[in-house]
Order: structure tokens, then C-alpha cells, then sequence
């Protein structure tokens, strides 16, 4: 059985990838716990993961007790900011009941600044931790985030030291640490202006007792067409046994996925573009949806479309990748724009539709439409699902295919070093 924690959880990517593995290599896992503060993030994480239904128990909560319930937890409205009580409060009550159940189902610990370390259970085989990129990125750079991971500094990337304090207080108790941590985020965590936090947080791993393998992954090495690089380090705890550090060490040499020599004996399966998009404008769904990503046609627009990667061009002429999957898509820089001209005075062009979004991300069609097929009002005429919403919960997800790499060598070393316990 492996036991997963995942911090910062969003709609489940890790848990998605173990979904597949798990099929391909036949062991069983779940999912100890969640921890995300973004109810939309809370909420759609349920509904792809386990079902839309409701908790038996909340659904026979009032209004007065879901309120209670959620106003002592530090919960957010867009992922950026806590929730203000008036926000909460002008939620309807089936909203208030559908956080309610989701935070209940999924196991949720919220914000990862309230988990403490005997919160973590003991028998946790990987933990993960994607924490927020936006003060890393040079997209988030371009558009004003530079404040980076330094100690102290209040962002949200800076989150990093919160998993530090979780396994020191697990440490401090003579608590059992997770066997593996998967850390994810922007390679730019390795450029001069953030190495020296890197490099402590390394080392603060290293004396823990763990063994740290850095991967910088390039999304169509592990066959999905996104121009999307991400840096991945798995840690393997090994104590102070020698012994198993020199077979990690030794594993971790052999397979590199730093190499593409390596990555091409895995023999992944390399997915044509034209296998994410979704074209066929006669199904009135996904005319729908490209109508809804369709821009009026202005000047500002007119740049987007001229300045950004052009997908699909007038005389059929189709790119073999897209541009990163972002949280935005009508501004710029974005992910790429399509040719679409349905005749109707807007822009001769759309952007990825949130369900093309959610398909480069590695999620599944059945997940996208869960999602559409179940979703409700957060207010009159405003769905708590709304195509932005969409476009951020994608943004802020991981590559699915590269997880299923990093993860099967969690379990090939879990094998290797744990197989006389």
C-alpha cells in the first residue's frame, strides 16, 4: 500500500498519476490527506478524485453550523489571499455544503500554515509539495512577483519553509519521516537569485537523513506536446544507513531522467497535438466552449494574436507544440492562439479552451467534464466553476506524465531499499 500526502494539493495531479501507475504496475495507494486553501481547487479535487456527491453527514448540516465549520478554517476565494467573512457569508448554502463535503472527503489539513507535524500520520510512504511558483516564475516576474523564496519574506513561494517546519516538529518528536518527498516547481529555483535558498533547503533535506535527485523535466520527453519545463526533486530518507544511500545513489545514476538517452529507453508513447485539440466545431459542445474563448476584436487583442505562438493558422497550418499551460490565457504572454472564425465580428482567433488546458495538463476528458457536468451557481448567474476558474485550476496543476516517472522510481526504491521490512 503506499500512503501519499500531498501538500498543496490543487485538483490532484499527483493523485492522478498514481491513479495510472498504480493500473500499470498493480499496487494499491490512497490518500492519507490533501492540503489546499483554495475552495475551488478543494472542491474540484473531490469531484474528479472520488465523486460530486455530498457528505451524508454535512448534507444534514444548517446554514449556521457549515458557517461555523468553515469560518475557523483558513480557507481562500482565489488562492492568493484568506477569505474575507463576507465572502463566506454571501455564499449560498449549497456552496457553503459542497466546500464542506469536499474539505470532508478529501481529507483536506487547509493551509499549510496550520499543519502541524503530528497532523502528518505516520505511515506516509511519499509526500508532496508543489508550493506556489508565482514569486519564482518569469511569468510571474513579467507581471510583478520577484520576491522569491527568501526566509521571512511573506510569499507564497516562501510557503517552502512551512514543509521544512512540519518534518523538523515530526523530527523533534521521534515521529516517522515520509520515506520519499517530491518536490515540484520552475527550474528558475536554480537560478542565482534563489540558489542560495535552494542550496539550504537541499542541505536541510541532507541532514534529515535524505537522499535529493533533482530532474529537470521537459514535458514532450514524457510525450505531451507543451513547452513546459519544471524541476522535480525527489528525496529518498535513507537515515544515516550507508548502506541504502549507496543503492539510491547508485539507482538515481543509472536512471537519469536528466538524460535523454535515458528517457528515450522508457519508450513513452509521444502524443500529437492534434490528439488535445478539439476541433470538430460541428459538436455543439466544443463550438460552445470555443466561442466562449473567442476575444472581441480590438487593438490590444490584435497583439495577443500577432505577438504570441500561433497554434493554428489560417491555411490549416498547425504548430507540434503549444506554449506553458498558465492560469491566464486572454492576455499576454499566453499559451497560444488558434485560427476560428465563425463569422460573428469577433476576433479571427481563440485560445485554448479551459478542457484543451486541462488535457495538455494530463487529465483525462472524464475529468474536465465532471466538472462542467456538475457544476452550480456560487451566486445568480455566476458558476462556481467559470471559465477563468477553469483556466487557473489547470494553470496551476502538474504535468500528469511526468509524476508517473518520477513516482515509478519512488516505487522501483521503495523496492530496492525497503523490501527486508
Amino acid at each position: 500500500m503506499i500512503n501519499v500526502v500531498e501538500l498543496f494539493s490543487g485538483i490532484g495531479s499527483q493523485a492522478k498519476a498514481f491513479e495510472r501507475l498504480s493500473i500499470k504496475r498493480h499496487f494499491d495507494f490512497r490518500i492519507l490527506n490533501t492540503c489546499e486553501w483554495d475552495v475551488h481547487a478543494i472542491v474540484a479535487y473531490d469531484y474528479i478524485h472520488n465523486t460530486a456527491s455530498i457528505d451524508k453527514k454535512v448534507k444534514k448540516m444548517s446554514r449556521a453550523e457549515l458557517l461555523y465549520k468553515l469560518s475557523s478554517l483558513s480557507l481562500s476565494n482565489d488562492g492568493k489571499r484568506p477569505m474575507k467573512e463576507k465572502t463566506l457569508n454571501a455564499y449560498s448554502t449549497e456552496v457553503l455544503t459542497r466546500i464542506y463535503s469536499s474539505i470532508i472527503k478529501t481529507k483536506n489539513l487547509i493551509s499549510v500554515k496550520d499543519v502541524k507535524g503530528t497532523d502528518i500520520p505516520n505511515d506516509v510512504t511519499i509526500m508532496t509539495y508543489s508550493f506556489p511558483c508565482q514569486d519564482l516564475s518569469n511569468v510571474g516576474s513579467f507581471h510583478g512577483y520577484n520576491q522569491g523564496i527568501d526566509r521571512n519574506a511573506n510569499t507564497r513561494s516562501g510557503l517552502l519553509w512551512e514543509v521544512e517546519r512540519i518534518l523538523v516538529e515530526r523530527e523533534k518528536e521521534g515521529l516517522n519521516l515520509p520515506k520519499f518527498l517530491l518536490l515540484e516547481n520552475v527550474t528558475a529555483l536554480e537560478a542565482k537569485r534563489h540558489k542560495t535558498n535552494f542550496e539550504e533547503w537541499k542541505s536541510k533535506l541532507e541532514n534529515l537523513g535524505y537522499v535529493n535527485k533533482i530532474n529537470r523535466l521537459y514535458a514532450p520527453d514524457f510525450g505531451t506536446p507543451q513547452h513546459r519545463r519544471r524541476l522535480l526533486m525527489l528525496s529518498v530518507f535513507v537515515g544515516k544507513d550507508d548502506k541504502k544511500k549507496k543503492i539510491v545513489e547508485e539507482y538515481f545514476k543509472n536512471h537519469d531522467l536528466n538524460k535523454i538517452d535515458y528517457i528515450k529507453s522508457l519508450n513513452i508513447k509521444e502524443e500529437h497535438i492534434s490528439d488535445y485539440l478539439r476541433l470538430d466545431y460541428d459538436n455543439p459542445i466544443l463550438l460552445s466552449e470555443a466561442l466562449l474563448s473567442q476575444p472581441k476584436c480590438t487593438v490590444s487583442r490584435k497583439i495577443i494574436w500577432e505577438n504570441n505562438s500561433q497554434i493554428l493558422q489560417k491555411d490549416g497550418t498547425l504548430k507540434t507544440k503549444v506554449q506553458t499551460i498558465t492560469t491566464k490565457q486572454d492576455r499576454h504572454p499566453n499559451s497560444g492562439n488558434l485560427y476560428f472564425d465563425p463569422n460573428n465580428g469577433k476576433s479571427k482567433y481563440r485560445f485554448l479552451t479551459p478542457r484543451e488546458c486541462f488535457l495538455f495538463m494530463g487529465f483525462d476528458e472524464k475529468d474536465f467534464e465532471i466538472l462542467i457536468i456538475n457544476n452550480f451557481e456560487s451566486r445568480k448567474n455566476s458558476l462556481f466553476f467559470s471559465r477563468d476558474r477553469l483556466y487557473k485550476l489547470a494553470g496551476n496543476s502538474i504535468v500528469v506524465n511526468m509524476l508517473e516517472e518520477i513516482f515509478n522510481q519512488a516505487i522501483d526504491l521503495l523496492d530496492l531499499i525497503y523490501q527486508e521490512e
